[in-house]
């Protein structure tokens, strides 16, 4: 048998990939409608922890393995294109100068808090760069941008998108009672808020919860600080491309490490700017990017190892904590010499 054709008998099929495609929707399907009784929790952290648990405890057959691979990779992909559908560099542009320096500190805190931190705890590098981007742009959906880039397990990318999701879930509960009490104004206290939680679902859960005028701004800053997703990317990808090079890596493709889907997540904002879009079919557009997400991440879960993830220890999780934490009093100490709260 020639080599094409033997490559062409292991490709991996529609009919292949329909048992593991068709198992992560139906586990979507359940995280999405428990997500919106338990919207502190949300869909996508419903979807990787009932991954995880149908992982370990029914543990799926490998014909089940093609179409999970495919749902955590291209189906993630194409949720972060369609995001950008509802993301306006219009609107990003009006209040993104506002939030800039603070936002830009706190993303400075967090990576270097993740390498300082995680270096002390003994975290490996690819969880340490997962848990510094999720804390650092937005959660689940950065964790899920970046770890195509960086080649990272399936275990490390569930462990860091729950341990991102952990602290959004005690940000939600633990900052507006926080913002009574330190007294921030509404805007102050969405600029805290869009810059210090992780996952826009939480931001908006925490920022409306405060106060309409916090909600919306704290939206604002949050989508601000999303679009950072794409030169944090391409960062990375150079970065990866450089290493592969030095150590002479004979598959090496700068064409190949590229993030392309999140080109076209620029594309997908620009036709939303653009206006090409009619507006009655954004909201559609939106709740599929959100399930997708779901599907994505619920993937991610049913490709975990959850004794792997527990071999861990609790390291990851401190350097979530002490991550998390440094971003939110960053956030505050910057407010504060600015004039802001």
């Amino acid at each position: 048998m020639n080599i094409p054709l033997a490559a062409a008998l292991v490709r991996p099929t529609l009919r292949s990939r329909a048992p593991g495609l068709l198992l992560a929707v139906a586990i979507a399907l359940v995280a999405w409608w428990l997500g919106r009784w338990l919207p502190l929790v949300g869909g996508p952290v419903i979807g990787i922890l009932l991954g995880i648990a149908v992982r370990n405890l029914l543990a799926p057959g490998a014909r089940f393995t093609p179409g999970i691979a495919f749902a955590g990779k291209q189906v993630l992909q194409w949720s972060i294109i369609a995001l950008g559908f509802g993301l306006s560099l219009d609107q990003v542009a009006r209040t993104g100068l506002e939030s800039l320096s603070v936002t830009l500190v706190t993303l400075t805190v967090a990576f270097v808090s993740a390498w300082a931190l995680g270096r002390w705890l003994g975290v490996h590098d690819k969880l340490k760069v997962l848990i510094g981007v999720g804390t650092a742009i937005c959660g689940g959906s950065a964790i899920a941008a970046v770890t195509p880039i960086i080649k990272a397990d399936e275990h490390d990318t569930a462990f860091a998108i729950s341990t991102i999701f952990l602290f959004n879930v005690v940000a939600v509960l633990l900052f507006p009672p926080l913002g009574h009490l330190m007294h921030l104004s509404d805007l102050g206290f969405g600029l805290w808020a869009g810059t210090a939680i992780n996952d826009t679902s939480s931001v908006v859960a925490a920022g409306y919860s405060y106060s309409h005028a916090a909600g919306d701004y704290a939206t604002i800053v949050k989508l601000t600080r999303a679009t950072l997703i794409i030169p944090i990317c391409l960062v990375l990808a150079f970065a990866v491309a450089a290493r592969e090079k030095k150590h002479g890596a004979a598959d090496f493709s700068l064409r190949r490490i590229l993030p392309w889907f999140i080109l076209w997540f620029l594309v997908a904002s620009g036709i939303r700017t653009a206006g090409l879009l009619p507006a009655a079919i954004l909201p559609a557009l939106h709740a599929a990017a959100e399930f997708l997400i779901i599907v994505a991440l619920t993937a991610i879960g049913l490709s975990a190892n959850l004794r792997k993830m527990i071999a861990s220890g609790a390291r990851p999780i401190l350097l979530g904590l002490g991550v998390w934490i440094a971003v939110a009093v960053s956030s505050l100490l910057v407010q504060l010499v600015i004039g802001r709260l």
